[in-house]
Order: C-alpha cells, then sequence, then structure tokens
C-alpha cells in the first residue's frame, strides 16, 4: 500500500503570518501545500490567483497541489505553470472541453487531476482515469472552508479504489474537506491516500504535533487494511 500523504490547505494559513505559517508546515512534515483557488463564479467565494501562488512557491520547497474551482481552467493553465504549481487539478463540473484542458496541463510537464463535488458520480470521470495523476474526491460542498465531513462520501473513495484496480490506472485518490485526526481514519480506510487538511494543521499551535497526529491515524488504518487483507477468506 502506498504511504499517506499529508497536504495542508494554505487557505486555512493566517495571510498575515503566510511565511511562519508555510514554514511550520514544512518543518513540522507536510508533503505537500494544498492551493485552494476559486474564482466567485464555479464556487460563490473568491481566493487568490497565480502571483500569490508564485509568492508561496518562492516561500517552500515542497509540491504545491493547486486545486482550481474555477468555470474555466483552461484559461489560467499556463498563468499557474508559470507560478510554481506541481499539481493541476480541475473539476469535471467544469465549463471546458475536460480531454483538452488534460492535454494543456500534461503539455507542461505537469502532474493533471481532476475533481469531483460530492453530488457528481464517478461515471463522469471514468473516460479520463486512464490519463490522470489524481483523482480528487470532495468530501464537503466546495467553496467555504470549516465543513463538515462527509463520511458518506466514503463509498465513493471505495469505489475509486476499485476503479483504479480494475483498469490498472496510476492515480492517487484524495480527499479534501473536513478532515482532521479523527476522519482521517475513515477516509484512508477507504482508500484516499492524499489527504487535504487545512484548520487541523494550521488552526493548531504546533503543526508538527497536528501533521504527527493525522500521520499516526492514517498508519494506524493502514495496519487495519493489511491487517483485513492478511485474513484468508472462508469458502
Amino acid at each position: 500500500m502506498k504511504p499517506v500523504l499529508i497536504a495542508p490547505s494554505v487557505i486555512a494559513a493566517d495571510f498575515g503570518y503566510l511565511r511562519g505559517d508555510i514554514a511550520r508546515a514544512e518543518q513540522g512534515g507536510a508533503d505537500m501545500l494544498h492551493v485552494d483557488i476559486m474564482d466567485g463564479h464555479f464556487v460563490p467565494n473568491i481566493t487568490f490567483g497565480p502571483d500569490i501562488v508564485k509568492k508561496i512557491k518562492s516561500l517552500t520547497k515542497l509540491p504545491l497541489d493547486v486545486h482550481l474551482m474555477i468555470t474555466y481552467p483552461r484559461k489560467f493553465v499556463t498563468a499557474f505553470m508559470e507560478a510554481g504549481a506541481d499539481c493541476i487539478t480541475f473539476h469535471i463540473e467544469c465549463s471546458d472541453v475536460i480531454t483538452t484542458a488534460i492535454n494543456e496541463i500534461l503539455n507542461y510537464d505537469c502532474k493533471v487531476g481532476l475533481a469531483v463535488k460530492p453530488e457528481t458520480p464517478l461515471s463522469a470521470v471514468e473516460d479520463y482515469l486512464g490519463r490522470l495523476d489524481r483523482l480528487l474526491i470532495m468530501t464537503v460542498k466546495p467553496g467555504f472552508g470549516g465543513q463538515k465531513f462527509m463520511e458518506d462520501m466514503m463509498p465513493k473513495v471505495k469505489e475509486a479504489d476499485a476503479l483504479r484496480k480494475e483498469g490498472g490506472f496510476k492515480y492517487d485518490i484524495e480527499v479534501d474537506g473536513g478532515l482532521d485526526k479523527y476522519t482521517i481514519w475513515h477516509a484512508v480506510r477507504a482508500g484516499a491516500e492524499v489527504i487535504v487538511a487545512g484548520t487541523a494543521v494550521f488552526g493548531r499551535p504546533d503543526a508538527g504535533e497536528a501533521i504527527k497526529d493525522l500521520r499516526d491515524n492514517a498508519k494506524e488504518a493502514l495496519a487495519y487494511l493489511t491487517a483485513r487483507s492478511d485474513v484468508p477468506e472462508v469458502s
């Protein structure tokens, strides 16, 4: 099984102390930083653009996992690539041609991901799974932080894992929304490998301790899965 990666969400950081918060996450053992981009149209909120992403990139050696919650992602692929994105994930529900957007991101030798809202079935992304590096399953409604984790999305995570095995695909399964040291257990048991955590990391005084709590509970969940896989089936 793949190790679980922790991706603190910068949207939950203190932007008056951005350099310090990013340093706390990096020194605390984060595997990457998750950067939410909202346009006020695809979702009813606005965050920031390529200039801030470029600034974040200058403050860290961690990979940037850029999540575009925008209606026309193709308009901004070049700008976010030049700003330092290491993976660009956009929504299957956007208004662009999906195949064209995927091609444009891959042309930059960048990892590409597709995201699905809670109400969107995985059948919407099945035709693209073979080309993805990451599949992001939202465990809250996109657009706002601090929402409650939707445990009823875990069957979708399990389905994503099953589709990957059946098709021989290579994408990581990422979950975003309401993840903390308690809910990470459910997500990892369902098959999630990249955990986006905002308040659970930046909302605590010690980001390193917060990341350790997440990682320890993820390891326990993986151990649970390993133990179950070692139990022989009863015929």
